[in-house]
């Protein structure tokens, strides 16, 4: 691959990270499933299920954030270090949530525990609603722009002492958190409905299912007409960066497959959710997970290709972050792209391991009897 020009491969390295964010986000409905504790079960035998059902796959969720944050430092260096490093109290707050949830599951079910079993069960809430809103508000910075500068050697100069909690501020950034929160916990119910074997159960996790995506849609609805009708930020061939008027719908336009992709993927997602929430099937968290993909990268691939920065800056429009700009050189992202190759048996030997894990469907005997459930 080190024979492709430098621009295919920083656009292949932006599909890797695009197709990356996509299962982040679909990965989340394990943050979902933890929020759904309070109001689900009826009881606690059913909290149990649920926290046991999701609690296999937290791992999963921080793995693929790790692997998102790493090829972003190996493929686009001067992002991680602006994002990463610049706006570092943002990215501090959605680590220690997800601190919390890994301690939250070693000790929730531990004899004798001085914080006691509520409060472990209080931290998964924090990790499965500030956690997954605060990667949704620094998702939407991508469209917004952020205040920072490039000095000499490319230092980050960030423009306030806040260091990313500015975004607080910003309305235009919440919807987006907000309907990512919601959506994680249509993941995880129609996920339960996959891994409890318990028909009461299920019946009100469908329900769940409903409810989640009637709050879900007003808000996604908010931040995509939000993008499609606001102005872009847009760089020429000398790298000039400039601002353009619907920029984000025009890249619809002109990238017809990206466009033909989120369609596909809101198709699925709807049919996942209709197939959750309207029939007996347990099989609605399929079409959602790949339809989630889907919508997602196609949001990252509008907002990196087609001459578009993707990370702006709106207080010096020159420092904003381009694939062109931001990238590694030709040849680490020629040999990173050999390594890449590997990634389809990676995903191959997730998908065996999941089914051989999630085979078995969880009841209420085996919580019961299970010394080692969390």
């Amino acid at each position: 691959m080190l024979s492709l020009s430098h621009e295919i491969l920083q656009i292949y390295w932006w599909v890797i990270v695009s197709l990356l964010g996509g299962l982040l986000v679909f990965m989340m409905f394990v943050q979902g499933g933890q929020t759904l504790i309070f109001g689900l079960p009826k009881s606690e035998i059913e909290k149990d299920m649920i926290i046991n059902s999701v609690g296999r796959k937290w791992e999963l969720t921080f793995t693929t954030l790790v692997m998102f944050g790493g090829a972003c430092f190996a493929a686009f260096p001067l992002f991680y270090a602006t994002s990463f490093g610049g706006a570092y109290w943002v990215w501090l707050a959605i680590l220690f949530c997800f601190i919390l949830q890994a301690v939250s599951y070693e000790y929730r079910k531990k004899p004798d525990n001085f914080l006691g079993q509520k409060t472990y069960e209080i931290f998964l809430y924090i990790n499965g609603s500030l956690g997954v809103i605060l990667i949704g508000m620094a998702v939407s910075t991508f469209f917004s722009g952020s205040d920072f500068a490039l000095g000499e050697h490319n230092f980050v100069e960030w423009k306030t002492p806040y260091r990313g909690l500015e975004a607080l501020a910003n309305p235009l950034l919440y919807p987006l958190g907000i309907a990512m929160f919601f959506l994680s916990r249509v993941g995880g119910a129609l996920y339960l409905i996959n891994n409890i074997s318990d028909e009461n159960f299920r019946a009100k996790a469908r329900k769940a299912v409903l409810k989640n995506t009637i709050l879900f849609l007003p808000f996604f609805l908010l931040f995509i007409i939000w993008i499609f009708t606001k102005t872009g930020f847009e760089y020429d061939g000398e790298g000039i960066v400039s601002l353009v008027g619907f920029k984000y719908a025009l890249n619809l336009v002109k990238m017809p497959i990206v466009t033909l992709i989120m369609l596909i993927g809101l198709g699925l997602v709807l049919y996942g959710i209709y197939k959750g929430a309207f029939t007996k099937s347990i099989y609605g968290v399929v079409p959602y997970g790949i339809g989630v993909v889907f919508v997602v990268m196609g949001l990252f691939l509008i907002a990196g290709l087609n001459n578009t920065a993707f990370y702006p800056s709106f207080s010096n429009l020159q420092s904003s972050l381009t694939i062109k700009n931001a990238s590694s050189s030709h040849y680490t992202l020629g040999v990173m792209a050999y390594v890449s190759l590997i990634v389809p048996f990676v995903l191959a030997y997730i998908f065996v391991v999941w089914r051989a894990i999630d085979s078995r469907k969880i009841t209420q005997d085996e919580i019961k009897n299970d010394h080692h459930a969390y």
